[in-house]
């Protein structure tokens, strides 16, 4: 019989644990067999020395092996995902999901909820009125076969293992650790029985890694587990050094996106669309997932498949039958009744921000939580008018709080105050696409 004990040892001596030992850990805490305290040994003993490849493998195999996974053998066609390491104003699975599904491939996905600074799918679609997310498997499945496309969250059935884990990583501060950060996205979307993955890696001061070479190693890592489970993928690398678009918060980001697939824009003071970047990288992401299922030439005719998707309002329709599908009331899309404009003290060009403090921000007014626990308010949310390189006179606005609470504008104040730069010299703009891996 193998020991915990034994095992924490072994991880905490920077031995390499076989599978069997891995797969005895994982499948006996998900049974409550190994305490909370034994695991975050184990845990803490991973976060300092690391795994090797054939453990993060065995890791991640043994997440998903603590449940079942979805059973898609009726859907015959190419499924698809797309999985973004989360940011602030990110809010393109509502747009590219409806388009590659419009285009006749199924994209089953299984989301989560914000938290910390960067906010969850699960959030802004039930900012919708009526709108249910908790569909069983059952119902996923037929949703698939039926609309191909359905958004809910995780089951219970699907990688409880690590529903657990990360519950306890996030209290024991070893969230931040690649090769646990690698079991815990890929078990849940291997778990969702698709053939390929587009992933959208963030860096900058809004995303979890904070380097373009260390998420470039996130995804180069994750991509190798994939590809040992036979899946299609490819890797974008993104900038997350300024929120994406003209808005984040959930009710707000589902009017943003409902803007793009209606075929509006938002030109702002400066003359460009301000929902220009999450109009753009929306494209990219869907026809990246268009692409992996071998039905295009190559990548410009995805792109130019989904462009005309999203330009002629087929997306739009198809987000509409999703939300028929979830029960959701997407014409009383609730808008927030009180606002608050944060300006400019000096002239000078927008220099940089600090989007994990206008995330934090954000959870000050309730559009973001900081714990599991917390209560979101649908209508909460900042507006961004400027971005980096945007030349800015002393009294412009930088920013909008929105919301239904007013009283709680004032404490995300200092942080949105000191979210930006402004600097008399014009600075490089940010490349919204850095690299892809394929």
């Amino acid at each position: 019989m193998l020991l915990q004990t034994e095992i924490i040892k072994k991880k905490r001596n920077k031995q390499e644990l076989e599978l069997e030992e891995i797969d005895y850990l994982i499948q006996a805490y998900t049974r409550g067999e190994v305490p909370d305290y034994q695991m975050s040994a184990w845990l803490m003993a991973v976060f300092f020395n690391g795994m090797t490849e054939k453990e993060t493998f065995g890791l991640t195999k043994s997440m998903i092996n603590s449940g079942i996974t979805v059973d898609f053998s009726e859907v015959k066609k190419f499924k698809v995902d797309k999985h973004s390491t989360g940011g602030v104003g990110d809010k393109t699975s509502l747009i590219l999901g409806p388009i590659v599904a419009a285009a006749g491939i199924p994209v089953p996905m299984i989301s989560g909820r914000g938290l910390g600074h960067t906010g969850g799918t699960l959030d802004k679609l039930e900012s919708i009125p009526g709108f249910n997310t908790q569909l069983n498997l059952e119902q996923f499945i037929d949703a698939i076969k039926e609309h191909e496309i359905a958004f809910i969250g995780q089951t219970k059935e699907i990688c409880p293992a690590d529903k657990k884990l990360y519950a306890l990583r996030d209290v024991t501060a070893t969230v931040d650790c690649i090769p646990l950060i690698c079991a815990s996205i890929m078990s849940k979307k291997l778990a969702e029985g698709i053939d390929g993955l587009v992933l959208d890696v963030k860096y900058g001061s809004g995303a979890f890694m904070k380097k373009s070479k260390d998420a470039a190693i996130l995804a180069k890592y994750l991509m190798k587990i994939a590809k040992r489970y036979g899946k299609k993928i490819s890797a974008y690398i993104t900038s997350m050094n300024q929120p994406l678009g003209r808005y984040a918060g959930n009710s707000l980001e589902v009017f943003e996106c409902v803007e793009i697939m209606k075929g509006k824009t938002h030109i702002n003071k400066y003359g460009y669309d301000s929902y220009a970047d999450t109009r753009e990288l929306s494209l990219v992401l869907a026809a990246e997932m268009m692409f992996l299922t071998g039905k295009y030439k190559n990548r410009q005719k995805s792109y130019a498949h989904a462009k005309e998707i999203l330009d002629s309002g087929r997306a739009w329709e198809k987000f509409k039958e999703l939300c028929v599908l979830h029960t959701g009331n997407i014409e009383k899309l609730p808008m927030p009744t009180h606002s608050q404009t944060i300006k400019a003290t000096k002239k000078g060009y927008i220099n940089s921000f600090d989007v994990e403090r206008i995330g934090l921000a954000a959870i000050k007014i309730r559009a973001g939580r900081k714990v599991k626990e917390d209560v979101i308010e649908g209508t909460a949310g900042i507006e961004f008018h400027c971005k980096i390189g945007d030349v800015v006179n002393k009294g412009d606005s930088v920013y909008t709080i929105h919301g239904d609470n007013p009283d709680l504008f004032k404490h995300a104040l200092p942080d949105l105050n000191a979210s930006y730069i402004v600097k008399a010299t014009k600075a490089k703009k940010d490349k919204l696409i850095l690299n892809h891996f394929t």
